[in-house]
């Protein structure tokens, strides 16, 4: 029985390896830096992994684990320099890499010896054949690892996920380098090709493991914010409802209150009490003709919003044909409002100059769509990121999810948000396309 012989993995080979299975993840998230720094990285990156591998090839065996662990934090650090993501994120990346390196490195060395042809090869006509094998291998599992990850790489890791995605790293690495370290196992091979034959296939499995590891991350993210969005909208249902009723409670009490009215006027009173009396009865009218637009959801969130910026010294206006909501949900328009609101609110109350507190809001037709527009004045620097507000509050994990509820909800109706940040106004705008039985009512309001 001849037995083949498969020499060693050369170490450039190996850093080619490592350098490409992280430009599976660099490639498609957001980059940190321009484009000429980004290729500056990537080409540092490849040149440094290649130097540290060669160098540290003939090493004792000793300091071969330690030499693999830094060499995994050079492809942690390339992932997280390349990349606008969080530490965490990229040194979960960075785990992935690695096995997906191992893998891609074995099977590629594996299938060039297997043929024989390594040995009458030039040195470049090798390296062209292993780029090609290894560009296979990585198109393959760019395509499979990029189906359930987040387009933004933001993982959101918990410490929990983490250190399992980090227990099986080091599981699959110590399973399918046994070999090489010590054949007298039940789980290692004697011979060269048995030897890379059982690499390749615990690689392959640590793949698949940890493919596994990352679907189930992606859907308690998705669940976990799908979760965070409909407490919000519950939040803002709940808001409106005791709005409601305090409002209804404040409209009796005003209407008690013109009736005193009228019993004070058949008083012969003084001039300065009956001056007060007009005073009181013009505020009253003031408050009845505010925020009528003719939906009375809008009406109560509106008011409610109003008088709290009223009481907080914040200049409210309000343009808005509510009847034009009149086939949105409930629970969509409190959302939508609700949201958008406390977030010009919450902006507003950050500017000390009380004059420059101004939230104007409006609602109008748009030919076929309905428009929705909330602008706000800001005088401090604003970090968007990723379809997100980078907050400044302890309480990170659980901030932004007032503008994802509202994509969330304007997504139902398959409508678009945009935002947009000029001359220190925010100004968001909602449109949504109005359906058949929609246009009619707002043909017909307009």
């Amino acid at each position: 029985m001849t037995e083949y012989y498969l020499p060693d993995i050369p170490r450039l080979y190996t850093a080619l390896a490592e350098w490409m299975a992280c430009l599976i993840f660099i490639l498609p998230f957001k980059k940190r830096f321009s484009p000429a720094v980004i290729g500056c990285l990537v080409a540092g990156a490849f040149g440094i992994q290649s130097v540290f591998l060669i160098s540290t090839g003939g090493v004792r065996l000793i300091f071969w684990i330690p030499c693999m662990i830094f060499a995994v934090f050079l492809m942690v650090a390339f992932v997280f320099c390349c990349c606008e993501i969080r530490l965490t994120d990229a040194a979960y990346f960075g785990m992935i890499a690695f096995v997906a390196a191992e893998f891609m490195a074995s099977a590629g060395w594996q299938i060039l010896c297997y043929t024989g042809k390594e040995a009458w090869m030039s040195w470049w006509q090798q390296g062209m054949a292993i780029l090609l094998i290894y560009g296979v291998i990585a198109v393959i599992l760019y395509k499979i690892l990029h189906i359930h990850m987040p387009k933004d790489g933001q993982m959101e890791i918990t410490r929990r996920e983490y250190f399992s995605g980090l227990l099986i790293s080091i599981a699959v690495f110590a399973v399918s380098n046994m070999s090489y370290v010590n054949v007298n196992t039940p789980f290692t091979g004697r011979y060269s090709f048995e030897m890379g034959n059982i690499r390749t296939m615990v690689d392959v499995a640590g793949i698949a493991i940890l493919y596994a590891h990352l679907i189930q991350c992606c859907e308690l993210r998705v669940r976990k914010e799908l979760e965070a969005v409909q407490n919000v909208l519950q939040n803002q249902y709940a808001q409106y409802k005791q709005s409601k009723e305090s409002i209804e409670l404040i409209n009796y009490k005003y209407h008690d209150l013109k009736h005193q009215i009228a019993v004070l006027r058949s008083e012969a009173d003084p001039g300065k009490r009956e001056a007060f009396l007009d005073k009181m009865e013009a505020d009253i009218k003031k408050y009845e003709s505010q925020n009528k637009t003719g939906n009375k959801v809008l009406d109560t969130v509106l008011t409610t919003k109003s008088l709290y910026c009223a009481k907080h010294n914040i200049t409210f206006t309000c343009v808005a044909d509510g009847t034009l909501l009149d086939f949105m949900d409930v629970m969509d328009i409190c959302s939508i409002f609700g949201n958008a609101l406390d977030n010009a609110i919450e902006c507003e109350l950050k500017i000390p100059d009380k004059e420059k507190r101004l939230i104007h809001v409006s609602v109008s037709k748009q030919k076929n769509f309905l428009l929705l527009r909330f602008e706000n004045y800001y005088d401090t620097e604003l970090n968007y990121q990723g379809g997100a507000f980078i907050t400044t509050k302890r309480d990170k994990e659980f901030h932004g999810y007032g503008l994802k509820s509202i994509r969330y909800t304007v997504n139902k109706y398959d409508g678009a948000v945009s935002i947009d940040t000029k001359e220190n106004w925010f100004d968001l705008k909602i449109l949504i396309p109005a359906s058949e039985n929609a246009q009619k009512q707002i043909d017909k309001i307009v």
